[in-house]
C-alpha cells in the first residue's frame, strides 16, 4: 500500500450527488444555460467585487520585497486585528495572543496539533460543516458530536448540554463551536454560553470557537466569546474569508484567551508549529489593516443581499402549497428550508439539478436529521434574480418528488 490509510479513511470516489452535480454541469456548458446555483458559498463567485484600486493599494503595502519571518505574523497586522476586535467585537486581545495563519483550516489543523495526539477526540456540533471532521481525520484525531436541536416552541436552535457531556471521555481533548453556526444560522444565547464555559472549566477542556461569520447578523450583533473567557481557555478563529469577503486573499488567525499561564504555555507551543509552517504571505499581511478598515461597506452589501434573500425564501415557502418552512437564522450566509415528511431529499436535490438546473444541498451534507422532516439547505449569497428564477423550477421538482 502506497499512501495512508489513517488519513484517507474513506472512498475517494464521486457520490451520487456529486456525479449528477458534474453531468448537470457539462450539460448545461454544451446548451450553454448556466445552472442556478444557490449554494454558492464564495463571495467572489457571486458577483461581490473590491474595487481593485483598493486591493491593488493594499496588496503593495509595506516591504513586501523583503522576507522577515516571525512564527506569530507581521506586528502591525496583529494590532490591526486587535483593534479590529475592540471596535467590532468589544474585545481586548493583546496583539501578543494572535497568531496569523493562511486560513481558518489551517488554524483549526495547527489547533488539532497542538492539543491532540493520535486517537485522541474532540467534541464538534452536529448540524454543522463537514469541514472539521475531514481536518481531524487528516490529523488522526476522532470526532465525537454534541447535538444542535430546533426547538418548535422557540423556534431556534438550542445547545443540548446532555449530549455533549455525555460525548466526552477521557481522550476528549477540545469542545470545538462554530458560532454563528453554518448552516443553522444559530447563536449561543448568554446562558449558554455561560454554561458551556462553566463546563470546559469544570472538564478542563479548552474550547475552539470558530467565529468567521460573526460580523453577519440578522439583527443585534453579538461579543466576540474572547470578549469575556472569564478565564475559560478559549481560542477564537477568524480571517478575512469572511470578514472582508476575500477567501482569495488568505489570511486568518487565532485569538487565545484564558488565564495567563494557559495563554503563554499555549502561544509558545503556537510559535513552534507556526514557525515550522511560515504558511501567511508577506502581502496578505501588509494588507490586512487597510482591508479590515475597508471591509464594512462590503459587509452591509452582503448583509442587505442576506436579508433580501431570507424575504424571498420565507415569502415563497409561505405561499407555498408544499407545506415548506423556513427555519429562522440568527446570522450567517445560509437559509434552510424544511420539506413535507416524506420528500426524498437527496432525489430531491438531484432531481433539480438534472431537470431544472438548479444547485441547492440536501440537508445530509450539514448532518441535518431526516426528523421531524427533509432540508434543503440554500446560500442566501446567490443573487436575488436567481432565486425568483428558481422558485417555479423548484415547485415542479416537489410535484414530482
Amino acid at each position: 500500500m502506497y499512501f495512508s490509510s489513517a488519513h484517507f479513511p474513506f472512498s475517494l470516489k464521486p457520490n451520487r450527488w456529486t456525479r449528477a452535480l458534474r453531468e448537470a454541469k457539462t450539460d448545461a456548458q454544451a446548451a450553454g444555460t448556466p445552472l442556478l446555483d444557490l449554494a454558492v458559498s464564495n463571495p467572489t463567485a457571486a458577483g461581490f467585487s473590491w474595487e481593485k484600486t483598493v486591493l491593488a493599494e493594499s496588496l503593495a503595502r509595506g516591504e513586501i520585497e523583503h522576507y522577515s519571518p516571525s512564527p506569530r505574523g507581521n506586528a502591525q497586522t496583529r494590532n490591526a486585528i486587535a483593534a479590529f476586535y475592540a471596535k467590532t467585537h468589544a474585545a481586548a486581545v493583546p496583539a501578543e495572543n494572535i497568531h496569523l495563519t493562511a486560513s481558518t483550516s489551517e488554524a483549526y489543523a495547527w489547533l488539532l496539533k497542538l492539543l491532540c495526539n493520535p486517537g485522541d477526540n474532540i467534541l464538534m456540533p452536529s448540524p454543522s460543516y463537514p469541514l472539521i471532521a475531514f481536518l481531524c481525520t487528516m490529523e488522526a484525531v476522532e470526532t465525537r458530536d454534541y447535538f444542535l436541536q430546533f426547538s418548535e416552541t422557540e423556534k431556534r436552535w438550542r445547545l443540548d448540554f446532555n449530549s455533549l457531556e455525555n460525548a466526552i471521555n477521557e481522550r476528549t481533548r477540545a469542545i470545538f463551536c462554530v458560532n454563528p453556526n453554518n448552516p443553522t444560522g444559530s447563536v449561543f444565547s448568554e446562558n449558554e454560553r455561560k454554561k458551556l464555559f462553566a463546563l470546559a472549566r469544570e472538564r478542563k477542556l479548552p474550547i475552539v470557537v470558530d467565529e468567521v461569520f460573526l460580523e453577519y447578523f440578522c439583527d443585534t450583533p453579538m461579543p466576540s466569546a474572547a470578549a469575556d473567557s472569564a478565564g475559560t481557555p478559549i481560542f477564537v478563529l477568524g480571517g478575512l474569508s469572511k470578514t472582508a469577503a476575500l477567501p482569495q486573499i488568505k489570511l486568518g488567525w487565532i485569538l487565545t484567551c484564558g488565564e495567563k499561564k494557559f495563554v503563554a504555555d499555549a502561544a509558545a507551543r503556537l510559535d513552534f508549529i507556526a514557525d515550522t509552517y511560515l504558511s501567511a504571505g508577506t502581502p496578505a499581511q501588509w494588507a490586512a489593516a487597510p482591508l479590515l478598515d475597508a471591509a464594512p461597506s462590503m459587509r452591509e452589501r452582503i448583509q442587505n443581499r442576506l436579508n433580501a434573500n431570507e424575504n424571498l425564501l420565507r415569502n415563497w415557502c409561505a405561499a407555498s402549497p408544499h407545506a415548506l418552512e423556513f427555519l429562522s437564522r440568527a446570522a450567517g450566509w445560509y437559509g434552510i428550508v424544511r420539506l413535507p415528511c416524506g420528500v426524498d431529499e437527496e432525489s430531491l436535490s438531484i432531481d433539480l439539478l438534472r431537470r431544472e438546473r438548479v444547485i441547492a444541498h440536501p440537508g445530509y451534507f450539514y448532518d441535518l436529521p431526516p426528523k421531524p422532516a427533509p432540508h434543503l439547505i440554500f446560500s442566501l449569497l446567490a443573487p436575488c434574480e436567481s432565486f425568483a428564477e428558481a422558485f417555479p423550477r423548484i415547485d415542479r421538482a416537489l410535484v414530482r418528488n
